[in-house]
């Protein structure tokens, strides 16, 4: 019997932690019963940063997680491609984008810099815009303390708008928002829902900025200590969890969204003018982004964003 541990840091009612169990039960069926998954759905409560899981998988502690690939960036520049804010339209193309030949690539990409192999990619949300004053523009949004992810691109671009951004731990985002360290925040509707950031920011604008993506990730030295047939078995289990996962994250919008307006939270929809706005304020640092990566790559996303 082969023992495999895997770790998350979100609760329950995650779409991760849905998509975590769903893998569990799918090695199990995947490899006849020979391998099983320990699920440690959310390191968090036991004293641990988020950002922990890179290190513990990729020093072998784990054996895998899910993580944000805006982590990840600063290792393996190529991941930012998914870092161009207001550039990939919708979920579908994202998503074809993720499991064709770029998604290939960036697989190949994160194997030579690191110790981990990517084994599937999770939808980490469409991101949105959260504040205790409503922002309604462009010059709404001047002089804010607003959290982002630790990510230089992501915060470049916030500055764009007039932010100030902050880079904090998901573990320690909450109460950042209820003491009001930080006037305004962005994640998706899942995140602000799950870990009451409502309770403190009752205006959420619906900027649709960014699709986050969540890396499956394993240790690559654990992975080639595995039998073929159990690799191939435990790739099939990821390809189930990912479909599940991804159909989690678009319910979720839908019941989150549903969920907060009951509770009163003001969730506004950006008109066309106000998105040509955001995105002629950030197109310059966007820019920066993709010129960041060799002219192959970019080719390769744009040719496989058209076609999606």
């Amino acid at each position: 019997m082969i023992e495999l541990k895997f770790g998350g840091y979100q609760g329950d009612k995650s779409v991760h932690t849905r998509g975590g169990r769903v893998l569990a039960d799918a090695i199990a069926e995947e490899t006849g019963g020979s391998v099983t998954l320990t699920f440690d759905e959310n390191i968090v409560a036991r004293g641990h940063k988020a950002a922990d899981l890179l290190s513990m998988t990729e020093n072998g502690e784990l054996d895998g997680c899910y993580f944000s690939s805006s982590y990840l960036a600063k290792r393996v520049p190529e991941l930012g491609l998914f870092d161009q804010h207001f550039v990939v339209p919708d979920r579908r193309r994202a998503y074809a984008l993720l499991d064709g030949a770029l998604g290939d690539r960036l697989r190949s990409e994160v194997a030579k810099a690191t110790g981990y192999e990517v084994l599937g990619y999770w939808d980490n949300g469409l991101r949105h815009i959260s504040s205790a004053a409503p922002i309604k523009s462009v010059a709404d949004c001047e002089g804010l303390k607003l959290r982002t992810l630790a990510n230089e691109d992501h915060k470049r671009v916030f500055r764009a708008l007039g932010f100030d951004p902050k880079a904090i731990d998901v573990r320690d985002l909450p109460e950042a928002v209820k003491t009001g360290t930080v006037d305004a925040q962005e994640n998706p509707l899942t995140n602000i829902l799950n870990f009451n950031i409502h309770d403190t920011h009752r205006h959420i604008l619906l900027t649709r900025h960014l699709l986050g993506v969540a890396l499956v990730l394993f240790n690559a030295e654990r992975l080639n200590g595995l039998d073929a047939d159990i690799r191939a078995g435990l790739q099939r289990a990821v390809d189930k969890a990912t479909k599940a996962q991804r159909g989690f994250a678009e319910d979720d919008d839908a019941i989150c969204s549903t969920e907060l307006r009951a509770q009163g939270v003001e969730l506004t929809e950006l008109d066309d003018a106000t998105r040509a706005a955001f995105s002629k304020a950030t197109r310059a640092e966007v820019e920066i982004t993709r010129n960041q990566f060799a002219p192959d790559l970019r080719a390769l996303f744009d040719k496989e964003l058209s076609a999606a």
